[in-house]
């Protein structure tokens, strides 16, 4: 029997090529992305090791972390924003001075870091938002700074002076003695380029700039004078890091903004940042293998199933002179097994490759900056690929094998045919019918239910999916049959034998139908999903914004006050309002409140109230919005305790309720009212109105307000939807790529059920042929029996997916007012055009086979 299966495998290789480039591709997606995470997670891990190679332990102020005020000229001196506790100097000099006097320390180094931006000669920001980063140059006594070896130059001595690194200043063309543009979240200012330097840091080499200046700058421009965010201890010989680690401590004592830890707990701490990450990532990309291999199960059993019948009589033989049911059953698991490994070795060398893509990949987007390392090819990718392989092709023909098994050789010698019994298609009709109901009770009670109802959705959504499979070819027939009067008007007898042939087998056809059901449910749910937001982000920005324009900085960080006052004084500005949004323990649970200015906020924004007054914001009240008051019981005039940021407790009066906006956060009070309670002026954006609408002169008014910051963005409402949209658009994109894998697994199951459908009807095409149909109407025929199941597959995929859409929107109504599904009718015939070009263009070869068939010979195949 173990002959017998090697033989079949051999003399069906043409017939079984399919099945193994379907494993395949799913076992090189799996390979690949773990081939990808190991290795870019690898060389992550060795670049962070790098910048604590030259310290042993290190002492960070977690409250010194904001940028400092910046003026527009480089000389004057800006007031730094603290976050420490009052009297509180953080890390200072004279903190710097007392750790350096340790028995156990040889050196130490107070740093200053913070984002700093800087222009290229065309006024853009170098490098990605938000990866800028600003530090201090501590030169020895020689005048260097081992940390940062300049390749050109000096480093910056006074204000006004700075070191740039070798890349970025390759990028933007400067040179030494050139004037730079660098800014924090203020105007910017002009600045002399003194050094060029290289460095190790992993920031840097993936493609960020890093500016120095000296240390008082720094610490002025950055964080606060006189302020260090870190200071790097180097242990003397003879003292381990724990050791000084204790001294530190002690020396310290127990701050709650100061944390030390020695140089292998913060290698520690990154190899798990990224192992974390990496998992995500690597989870993510698994799971769309997964979906890839789902659907080449379906492709997997169907050509089993197929092989079975085209060799019910040789395997009725083989029962005939002796072999047991086990052993037909074994015979064809071994060539499952056969096939799943053959494949799964193919597709780990193939993941192999695209592992190494990948990693490449990742590097040109990061312009070659992105840390690299030797390919990583575990143990546990091998054996994953390898048994996940052989494992979905064994269970993939685990039915059919039993299916031939139970075949009675008398039956199988008088009929290549078994028709299922009537009692069994009963069973499976019933079945489905019940899962199918199942699952859509569930969808329809946790869309009613609201934000509570995602996980039955969920459930719901599987289980639909399984019930719908399960009923596929009780469908088959009569929405194939509708579109049969069709074919015959347009294209005669080659259209009526389509449909014929179509819902011949209706198992088969379900098969094959499944596979691209399962990637076009996904896709199109995805893309109604993105309409709805993107047609409730239309209707938000223009119903809840009344501002013309919003200026922000386009790495999110936070406007300084300067750009404020700057943006308000902007000639042709009717009212202006910096937003700022702060986190309040209220009632127990944090929550956001934004911060406006009450005289200015009815011209920028629409609120809607539903009970009390915008003016309860001039008396300091707190302004809810519905939904909190519904799920908090408040109304006007309640209180609520609350944790304010400076640490103090207290209680706030609401003063009036107000349909939920999405340019805000759930709650509101007046910047005022915020500053009070201890808020710092961390404006996020300034919403302008135009005394005359907007117009590109208040547009450019309002950019030179912002002091040439290379970051500084002027929006308007068009431009706010647009950047929202593209961040879904992005996202939808990206996902259909993934998904790109499993409809290339459909469309190999199309090519090989028509394929092995040409093979098994040879005696009957060369019976049409014989009795006048020619070559082109075979053709035909072929080519539309590929073109209506693809079709059928589609219509299934894109109704349920829609119908998954709705509901998932039906959980989002809580947190997105207003959210109505939105079917984009463009993109869904699309997909139903490209379905049908999938089916014909899976037809090409099978189609061409079967026009070519010698009549004399199709006839006498038995």
């Amino acid at each position: 029997m173990y002959r017998t299966a090697l033989r079949n495998v051999l003399a069906h290789k043409g017939r079984l090529l399919m099945t193994a480039l379907a494993v395949l591709l799913g076992t090189a997606f799996v390979a690949g992305t773990m081939v990808f995470s190991d290795t870019f997670g690898s060389a992550l891990k060795n670049s962070y090791s790098k910048s604590y190679s030259d310290l042993s332990v290190l002492v960070s102020d977690t409250g010194a972390q904001s940028t400092g005020s910046q003026s527009t000229d480089a000389g004057s001196a800006g007031a730094g924003s603290e976050q420490t506790g009052p009297g509180d100097p953080g890390l200072t000099a004279a903190t710097l001075a007392q750790l350096g006097k340790l028995p156990g320390v040889a050196s130490s180094r107070g740093t200053v870091s913070s984002f700093a931006a800087v222009a290229d000669k065309q006024g853009k920001a170098i490098g990605q938002d938000g990866g800028s980063t600003g530090a201090n140059y501590v030169p020895d006594s020689a005048g260097q700074d081992p940390r940062y070896p300049m390749a050109e130059g000096r480093g910056p001595q006074k204000s006004g002076e700075i070191a740039l690194d070798r890349q970025s200043a390759d990028k933007a063309g400067y040179h030494v003695g050139d004037t730079v543009r660098v800014a924090t979240n203020g105007p910017a200012m002009n600045a002399t380029l003194t050094g060029i330097f290289t460095t190790d840091d992993p920031r840097v080499s993936a493609g960020a700039p890093l500016v120095l200046f000296d240390t008082a700058s720094a610490q002025r421009l950055l964080l606060a004078p006189g302020r260090f965010s870190e200071i790097s201890l180097t242990a003397a010989p003879g003292t381990s890091q724990d050791t000084l680690l204790t001294e530190v401590d002690q020396a310290i004592g127990h701050p709650d903004h100061i944390t030390a830890k020695t140089a292998d707990q913060l290698q520690s701490d990154q190899r798990q940042l990224v192992s974390q990450t990496m998992g995500s990532i690597r989870t993510m990309l698994l799971a769309f293998a997964g979906i890839s291999l789902f659907v080449g199960i379906f492709i997997i059993a169907n050509t089993f199933t197929m092989l079975v019948a085209q060799r019910t009589r040789e395997l009725a033989l083989l029962r005939a002179i002796g072999a047991s049911r086990k052993q037909v059953t074994r015979s064809v698991l071994l060539e499952a097994v056969l096939i799943g490994l053959l494949s799964s070795v193919a597709g780990l060398l193939a993941g192999i490759g695209i592992g190494a893509g990948m990693q490449a990949l990742v590097g040109q987007l990061g312009s070659g900056n992105t840390p690299s390392g030797p390919l990583v090819v575990s143990p546990a990718t091998v054996l994953t690929a390898l048994l996940v392989g052989v494992l979905v092709t064994v269970v993939s023909a685990l039915l059919p094998a039993r299916r031939a098994a139970r075949i009675a050789p008398v039956a199988a010698m008088s009929s290549g045919d078994q028709p299922a019994s009537q009692k069994g298609l009963l069973v499976r009709n019933s079945i489905g019918g019940v899962i199918t109901a199942a699952g859509v009770a569930l969808i329809l009670g946790g869309a009613a239910a609201g934000s509570g109802g995602r996980e039955l959705v969920a459930g719901g959504a599987g289980a639909a999916l399984i019930g719908i499979f399960i009923l596929i070819p009780l469908l088959s027939r009569p929405l194939i049959a509708l579109i049969g009067p069709l074919l015959s008007r347009l294209f005669g007898v080659s259209g009526k034998l389509a449909q014929q042939n179509a819902v011949r087998n209706p198992r088969r056809t379900a098969a094959t139908a499944a596979a691209l059901t399962i990637g076009l449910t996904l896709v199109s749910a995805l893309s109604v999903l993105g309409a709805s937001l993107n047609g409730w982000l239309d209707k938000a920005v223009g119903d809840s914004l009344k501002a013309d324009y919003a200026v922000q900085m386009s790495n999110g960080l936070p406007l300084s006050q300067s750009i404020v006052d700057q943006v308000r004084k902007t000639p042709g500005v009717a009212a202006a309002s910096p937003i700022d949004t702060v986190g309040f323990t209220i009632a127990g649970s944090h929550s956001q409140v934004t911060g406006v200015d009450p005289a200015q906020a009815g011209q920028l924004l629409t609120l809607t109230m539903t009970a009390g007054s915008e003016a309860a914001l001039d008396q300091g009240q707190l302004l809810v919005d519905t939904v909190v008051a519904q799920s908090s019981h408040l109304s006007v005039g309640s209180t609520v305790p609350a944790t304010f940021p400076d640490g103090r407790s207290g209680s706030l009066t609401v003063g009036g309720i107000y349909q939920r906006n999405p340019m805000i956060s759930e709650m509101a009070m007046s910047n005022a009212a915020l500053a009070g309670h201890g808020a710092t002026d961390d404006y996020g954006q300034v919403l302008v109105k135009g005394a005359d609408g907007p117009s590109p002169a208040l547009e450019r008014a309002l950019t030179a307000a912002g002091g040439d910051n290379p970051l500084i963005e002027v929006q308007s409402k068009a431009d706010l939807r647009d950047q929202a949209s593209s961040v879904i658009s992005f996202a939808l994109n990206m996902l259909y790529g993934l998904l790109a894998m499993s409809v290339l697994v459909a469309v190999l199951g199309v090519v090989n059920t028509m394929a092995m459908s040409v093979f098994e009807r040879k005696r009957e095409i060369g019976m049409l042929r014989a009795i006048g149909l020619d070559r082109a109407k075979v053709k035909r025929m072929v080519q539309l029996e590929s073109v209506v199941i693809s079709l059928f597959g589609a219509v299934l995929g894109l109704g349920l997916g829609c119908f998954l859409a709705w509901a998932v929107n039906g959980t989002l109504k809580d947190s997105v007012t207003g959210l109505s599904t939105v079917l984009p009718y463009g993109k869904l015939l699309l997909f139903l055009v490209l379905a049908g070009v999938v089916g014909l263009v899976a037809a090409i070869w099978p189609s061409r086979r079967a026009a070519r068939l010698d009549i004399l010979e199709s006839i006498k195949a038995a």
